[in-house]
């Protein structure tokens, strides 16, 4: 890894917040329906300083190749890699900037797996990996980012099918290596928002207001959120992978429904959010 990714900030995360609790956030920003990625729709555009430059966390959301264009590259300007960008990344962005201690980028990043910039990038986010097919390059080059100390978040995609397309690809890189279930007492739930139970975030086009958190039409059970990590040897997670939810929804949607931002972006997606990139920069 490049000393980039060996931050000096690693060891002196600090949770600030903003006003008396998550709760003291403003509702109203997100849920655009274009995604042109200059469009900022109204996350502004905070200074960091020069002094900060090397020290900065930068949100870096993967560009995969998948099934439907395995011949031709990484499933193009409109493939699923793209799914609820830009609103996910700078709402998060921004979020992490208000309400941790953190140093961060307000512009977050694509980045492709079997590029040198990967390892600029301590924590990175694949979304929708329900067709993905790595090509060779992006297999040797996400085992060498992780195995080398880099934390790869893998996020909404619902159905057993979808499962099973996401763990023959990462079986290619990690074979020897077996995605496991993490418990609800595993620091990652636990270190900076003391969760009670696995959040389940639904879309926001879903049936939430009648209680139901989950997805329909997947040809299997989705009730349940899964959170399972690929581990390293010294038990350290590399690939966080959180299957039969979509954090991500709560990050773009924010500013659809104030019910919606409440109850699941403030109370579930950002917390466990917040968690993971605490525990992704401290490991």
């Amino acid at each position: 890894m490049r000393r980039s990714i060996k931050l000096t900030l690693l060891t002196t995360i600090v949770v600030c917040m903003v006003g008396s609790s998550l709760f003291a956030w403003q509702w109203g920003r997100g849920g655009r329906r274009g995604r042109d990625p200059n469009d900022r729709g109204g996350v502004p555009v905070w200074d960091v300083s020069p002094r900060f430059k090397s020290d900065t966390f930068t949100f870096a959301r993967v560009r995969y190749s998948d099934g439907s264009n395995r011949w031709g590259g990484r499933g193009g300007r409109e493939g699923r890699w793209t799914i609820d960008m830009p609103d996910s990344d700078l709402n998060f962005s921004l979020r992490l900037q208000q309400i941790t201690s953190l140093k961060v980028n307000p512009h977050p990043v694509v980045v492709d797996l079997d590029s040198p910039e990967l390892f600029d990038y301590p924590f990175i986010y694949m979304i929708e990996p329900g067709n993905l097919y790595f090509s060779e390059p992006e297999v040797a080059g996400l085992r060498k980012y992780c195995l080398n100390g880099g934390f790869m978040m893998v996020d909404d995609f619902w159905g057993d099918h979808a499962y099973r397309v996401f763990y023959e690809q990462i079986k290619r890189v990690f074979p020897e290596r077996e995605p496991q279930d993490v418990p609800l007492e595993h620091e990652i739930f636990q270190c900076v928002y003391p969760l009670t139970e696995k959040p389940q975030i639904p879309s926001i086009g879903g049936d939430w207001q009648y209680g139901i958190t989950w997805e329909e039409g997947h040809g299997s059970d989705t009730r349940t959120p899964n959170y399972r990590a690929i581990y390293d040897d010294e038990g350290r997670i590399m690939v966080f992978i959180c299957h039969n939810t979509d954090l991500g929804d709560g990050w773009e949607q924010e500013g659809v429904h104030e019910e919606y931002f409440r109850e699941f972006s403030v109370k579930k997606s950002y917390p466990l959010g917040i968690n993971i990139v605490t525990y992704a920069m401290t490991h």
